[in-house]
């Protein structure tokens, strides 16, 4: 994982032929027989060999052939380390610094990094950049995040690569350049990095760094796509939705949608919900469209919360019930959401699902009317001319209603489906994995 002490037990395995036993284990290891590596490792690091140890502490932290220990694997790392071996001094260092079988201490993390990264041990050295980059464990430093995430990409070291290229996508510690900042990436996506490649694409998407170009885009989301990972898989869906790069395909892009929505990817449930209440790339289905807006809206996507509430107003895909749809349409106004702010609005005004209101109302419809919802500020501009909640007001009525007449005639059809975005990710230290092969656990940006 992307800031991970990436250390593979075959690679500590890795020895000369005269090495038999390390040879045996190795082959067992690529054979997955993992009890059998810890029959021969468990002798040899009893007697100090520093391989076996480390090996040992492998397969203790993640559970292969043993029961899964995090102290025995911290016993076992600490061994190798102080013995000098830099793929136990990174592991350990990653130990401490996600609290696993010792007390969290990123100053400790931070000894250990350094002693593996002096050794020239890329994924410590990326480690070391990114407890820089954050101020985990030291004074936050760009410039010297950026030193270490050098040192590892210039060995070809993605995960480094990555975060390099995410501080030149920034101007972190360098001089801002999207030019380095795609060079990089795309260094890391040539190698299999999902999240190199998802970044590759979005710099196509908008032409920074590169040269704009919608089907370089697609072919990169579709990269990062199948390997299973959910904002790829969005956007290569709206892609196919919006034909941008690829030829217009709706069942595809519904295809694509479903797989980003069984991880767990708010935006793309909110899409394919969309889909089935239209019938668009899918055979019609409210309440199937109900239940997709229904898990989006159970993870606090404000816009899902409102088109659920919409859908319980209107009594389509679920049985109409106002105060169900009082209740989600609360949950996104009060995140901002102007079409909630406006739907609560309504029920204030009328006085279903909840008590009739006009000062409520009022209340609402001002929310969403200064936000430029257009059917807000024409209820807001009924309520002045009506005294209703107000004052009548009838200047003020027309002001409000003038803004509406203003903004829907300029403004374009709200969208049936949520929009992609070109944002890049960064990279974030994973808590609940150890010496795993890389694979990214990104975070949005760094904050």
């Amino acid at each position: 994982m992307v800031g991970a002490a990436v250390c593979l037990l075959a690679l500590a395995l890795m020895t000369p032929a005269a090495a038999d036993p390390h040879e045996d284990a190795r082959a067992a290891y690529y054979r997955r027989d993992y009890a059998h590596v810890q029959q021969l490792m468990r002798p040899l690091a009893a007697q100090g060999d520093a391989r076996a140890q480390f090996g040992l502490g492998f397969l203790y932290a993640s559970g292969r052939g043993v029961r899964q220990d995090d102290g025995q694997a911290v016993r076992w790392f600490r061994r190798a380390a102080d013995q000098g071996l830099a793929d136990a001094q990174a592991n350990l260092g990653f130990m401490y610094a996600s609290g696993r079988g010792v007390t969290k201490s990123e100053a400790e993390a931070m000894r250990w990094y350094r002693k593996a990264a002096d050794q020239n041990h890329a994924g410590a050295q990326n480690n070391l950049g990114f407890m820089h980059a954050n101020g985990l464990g030291v004074r936050r430093n760009d410039a010297t995040a950026v030193g270490w995430y050098r040192k590892a990409a210039e060995q070809g070291y993605a995960d480094a690569q990555v975060n390099l290229g995410f501080m030149y996508d920034n101007g972190w510690g360098v001089k801002r350049s999207y030019t380095d900042a795609f060079a990089f990436y795309r260094r890391a996506a040539d190698q299999g990095h999902v999240i190199g490649q998802y970044n590759v694409a979005s710099l196509y998407l908008v032409g920074q760094g590169v040269r704009r170009d919608d089907v370089e885009a697609a072919k990169w989301y579709l990269e990062a796509a199948y390997q299973d990972y959910p904002a790829a898989q969005f956007n290569i869906a709206y892609m196919y939705a919006h034909g941008l790069g690829v030829t217009q395909d709706d069942a595809t892009a519904a295809e694509w949608y479903r797989e980003a929505a069984n991880r767990g990817d708010v935006r793309a449930q909110v899409n394919l919900a969309a889909m089935y209440a239209d019938g668009q790339g899918v055979a019609q289905d409210l309440a199937e469209a109900a239940t997709w807006y229904r898990r989006a809206a159970d993870q606090g996507y404000a816009e899902a919360q409102y088109r659920i509430g919409l859908l319980y107003d209107e009594g389509r895909g679920v049985p109409p019930d106002d105060a169900e749809a009082a209740r989600w349409y609360r949950k996104a106004a009060l995140q901002g959401h102007a079409g909630a702010q406006c739907g609560l609005g309504s029920l204030y005004a009328m006085g279903h699902g909840v008590h009739q209101d006009d000062g409520e109302a009022v209340w609402w419809y001002r929310k969403a009317a200064v936000q430029g919802f257009a059917a807000a500020q024409s209820s807001l501009g009924f309520m002045y001319e009506a005294g209703r909640g107000v004052a009548a007001d009838v200047a003020e009525a027309h002001r409000w209603y003038d803004l509406a007449a203003a903004n829907t005639a300029v403004a374009p059809p709200a969208p049936e489906d949520v929009g992609m975005t070109d944002e890049r990710i960064g990279a974030t230290l994973p808590d609940d994995q150890i010496a795993q092969a890389p694979r990214p656990a990104g975070g949005r940006s760094r904050r």
